[in-house]
């Protein structure tokens, strides 16, 4: 089988930040998705599942509820690997397009207090599985580390 994309990136070398992942065309629109890279992969812990299930509630609630930009927002979602988060949004978007946009999200997550939307048995598969005090941890960090002081090395995808 032939390599897909995502997997020719240079884990070794892929800093934290936000970076056009592809571009698709679907029904003669452009989504552009985006990897928000909030660790650096074999080189520091991955996200906890319950702070990043916090995060992924969070953040799609945001989005979706977003004054300018909620219909544009396709999918925000949890990677794999445990290492940051998807994001497709419709537009033929860059990374500086919605570096705004993402200090706003993880400015909420980092300071919201209260119920985490969608985490009970009747609207969440796994809504036990929840850590609100580490996803503001990790989303202030985040914020502070990387969205705050995003240069070009933090998005853009090293050669």
């Amino acid at each position: 089988m032939e390599k897909i994309p995502s997997f020719t990136i240079d884990h070794l070398r892929l800093l934290r930040g936000i970076y056009v992942s592809r571009k698709d065309e679907v029904g003669g629109e452009t989504v552009t998705t985006f990897d928000i890279r909030m660790k650096e992969p074999g080189r520091e812990p991955v996200l906890g599942q319950g702070a990043i299930h916090t995060i992924e509630h969070l953040a799609a609630t945001f989005l979706r509820n977003h004054p300018a930009w909620a219909e544009k927002i396709v999918y925000w979602g949890p990677m794999g690997c445990l290492t940051g988060n998807y994001l497709l949004m419709k537009g033929d978007l860059s990374s500086s397009d919605i570096l705004p946009l993402m200090i706003e999200t993880f400015s909420f997550i980092a300071s919201y207090e209260g119920e985490i939307p969608g985490a009970s048995a009747r609207d969440c598969g796994n809504y036990l599985l929840h850590d609100l005090p580490m996803a503001r941890y990790e989303a202030d960090k985040y914020l502070r580390e990387v969205l705050l002081m995003a240069g070009e090395e933090n998005l853009n995808y090293p050669l």
